[in-house]
């Protein structure tokens, strides 16, 4: 048994089965395989469910898929109830359509510490290159600097750092809030850290800012932003906008809260495990 804290990756979708088979094909390919799968799924339907379950059958982590029915854009939950499920003492929340690399469990263990949270980033895939990964045609786990030097100068990826691996530093670590670059698609911190402001509030609705409250609330009690650029980029692949027409009374909760320090969420992580409409499916189990 490995002495080393059990990643527990919360992966959430609604509707994409197609790119959540190429996100667990690449975590198959795990350099550091001390981690497990928890699948948050905010409703997909029973044709993307069924997939999941066919991608799952070929993955020998353990996996799990907690779904609860389909009431709109409510990843809050989906994501809350997806902790609720996980084992591990610390989180990494990734987006069903964020693919990793072989050495992204890894990067996350290395930058992981204690009082912070880990903000990754992304590089952006082309709409040709995104349905190039997602038929299978291409490949993206695994390549060398010269394969990600091209895609860059053809267009098909925004930037080139996927090329690149910094070591952890001081000045990774932030002393202030700041708003821009919050990213929950990729993001590692402490399953306490989590539980003790309750998680997202689920009382955001719709696209947009549920992410910074959660880093505002950590931030109010202690924890501190950690920049994970150059060491735990995810490739996106490309997808339409969802409507943001949620977006601005999110942001005003938001800069409210900045205001008030509040910490934990009125309807957060506590309240999602005492509403029993959801179902979970455990694929592969140690």
């Amino acid at each position: 048994m490995s002495d080393k804290p059990l990643i527990s990756v919360v992966l959430t979708t609604y509707n994409r089965s197609e790119t959540i088979a190429v996100v667990l094909a690449a975590l198959q390919q795990q350099t550091d395989t001390h981690f497990e799968v928890v699948i948050a799924d905010d409703g997909s339907r029973p044709e993307h469910r069924a997939r999941i379950a066919e991608s799952a059958a070929c993955c020998t982590f353990a996996l799990s898929h907690v779904w609860h029915p389909d009431v709109g854009f409510t990843v809050s939950r989906a994501r809350n109830l997806g902790v609720a499920q996980a084992r591990g003492s610390y989180l990494v929340l990734l987006d069903g359509d964020c693919v990793p690399d072989t050495d992204f469990i890894a990067q996350h263990r290395r930058l992981m510490q204690s009082t912070c949270l880990v903000n990754g980033s992304r590089c952006l895939l082309s709409p040709l290159f995104t349905q190039q990964v997602v038929s299978g045609a291409v490949s993206i786990v695994g390549r060398p600097w010269t394969y990600w030097l091209q895609q860059w100068l053809e267009g098909g990826a925004s930037k080139i750092a996927p090329l690149f691996r910094v070591p952890d530093f001081g000045s990774r670590v932030e002393s202030g809030f700041r708003w821009r670059g919050i990213r929950s698609c990729n993001m590692g911190l402490w399953r306490a850290d989590f539980e003790r402001v309750n998680g997202f509030d689920t009382s955001f609705q719709g696209w947009g800012h549920e992410d910074a409250d959660l880093v505002l609330r950590l931030f109010h009690a202690g924890i501190r932003r950690k920049n994970g650029f150059f060491a735990t980029e995810v490739f996106h692949l490309w997808h339409e906008e969802a409507t943001r027409d949620r977006a601005s009374a999110n942001e005003s909760t938001v800069r409210e809260r900045m205001r008030s320090r509040m910490v934990r969420a009125p309807q957060g992580l506590e309240e999602c495990r005492a509403v029993a409409d959801f179902e979970t499916v455990t694929f592969a189990n140690w």
